[in-house]
């Protein structure tokens, strides 16, 4: 069987979560709550704090916000790798 194959028959990544199904990811800056929203549910451009660089509406992204009380007031939209990245980053380099 080719190698092309076999991937075919793995399973997909889910594409989207719904308000419901929010996760909340353990950080060593803390608790996180973060959706994954499709490019369909985003109407409008946001700017990522993880490279300054704009997310185009009909892209991808994640919204994350901390996981305390008021942390609903900081809810950013980020790059899927920034996310990810954001605490490789040295001191000065990050806009968040």
């Amino acid at each position: 069987m080719s190698p092309r194959r076999a991937r075919r028959r793995e399973p997909s990544r889910p594409v989207a979560f719904s308000r419901s199904t929010d996760q909340v990811e353990q950080w060593p800056d803390g608790d996180w709550k973060v959706r994954m929203l499709t490019g369909s549910a985003s109407g409008k451009s946001y700017r990522c704090p993880g490279c300054d660089q704009e997310i185009t509406a009909g892209q991808p992204h994640l919204v994350c916000w901390p996981d305390w009380p008021g942390g609903d007031e900081e809810r950013r939209h980020w790059h899927g790798a920034c996310w990810r990245k954001r605490l490789d980053r040295g001191p000065g380099r990050s806009r968040y």
